[in-house]
């Protein structure tokens, strides 16, 4: 039998892909709180200096996923998608971890993972868990297309 057959694939992600979604996820959730979203919010919760959200929120309006301008921050539909499907991940892993696994939720850890996952792999943990509304902090969970089949 042939040795690389027997082996496991490594997957190295973009650092680059993964920092567009925790912006765009930090975006989202400031916004689902009813926060102004200011340049000073999101560095204070990505813990990164305000000239580095300047910089990604200059390049995420190039990718039409913000308007960023004089007016503001806002989530183009796109960039509503992505931020919405970052936070749907993130808290759908806490409850499996909370709920199903029964361990404690690990920040970090959910953090690593919500990058990798398809809609595929989001929807079939959503149905195992049986379509969570809530996260074990009793933040709203973005529905699914999984969920209106319920």
């Amino acid at each position: 039998m042939d040795a690389l057959n027997d082996e496991e694939v490594l997957f190295v992600g973009t650092a680059d892909a993964e920092h567009v979604e925790m912006y765009l996820k930090a975006i989202w959730h400031i916004k689902e709180r009813g926060g102004e979203v200011k340049i000073s919010t999101i560095a204070k919760m990505l813990n990164v200096r305000q000239p580095s959200v300047v910089q990604m929120l200059k390049k995420l309006n190039r990718q039409n996923l913000v308007t960023y301008n004089k007016a503001g921050v806002k989530l183009t539909e796109d960039g509503e998608k992505i931020g919405a499907s970052m936070m749907r991940n993130s808290r759908l892993l806490e409850v499996l971890m909370d709920s199903a696994l029964k361990v404690a939720i690990d920040e970090e850890m959910v953090c690593g993972i919500e990058h990798h996952m398809n809609k595929q792999f989001t929807d079939a943990l959503c149905t195992m868990l049986k379509h969570p509304r809530k996260c074990p902090h009793d933040h709203d969970i973005p529905m699914g297309e999984c969920c209106q089949v319920n």
